[in-house]
């Protein structure tokens, strides 16, 4: 289970680098970021969980750019605001995903942290 996203206040903790993926070697289904180079079990599992991981922060992170954006579009104040229908058609979530997704986005832009979970889902 991925932990909670830091909020503003608190630090982030860096993952480990994703090392860019030469093309000819992200064509090949058998090569992922060089992992099954490694013989060692107990160096691949901590490359591979470090990429987890690396993949899980960059997952959330993505999520809380989607949720402002998301927010920013809906904001009423815009004169060319979107229906969280529209949002959600975008975005190709279901209207409620989207709905929790603006709000989630509002409280991130906000840095709303006493109104209980600010996690969309």
């Amino acid at each position: 289970m991925a932990e909670p996203t830091p909020r503003r206040n608190e630090p982030r903790l860096r993952p480990a680098p994703l090392l860019f993926e030469p093309a000819e070697a992200a064509s090949d289904p058998e090569h992922f970021f060089d992992l099954e180079s490694i013989d060692d079990p107990r160096a691949l599992l901590a490359r591979a969980t470090e990429l987890a991981q690396a993949f899980r922060a960059a997952a959330d992170r993505a999520v809380e750019f989607q949720a402002m954006a998301a927010a920013q579009l809906a904001d009423p104040r815009r004169f060319d605001r979107l229906t969280p229908a529209d949002v959600a058609e975008r975005a190709e979530w279901t209207e409620d995903y989207a709905k929790k997704m603006i709000e989630f986005g509002r409280d991130l832009m906000s840095g709303a942290e006493g109104r209980g979970s600010a996690d969309p889902v």
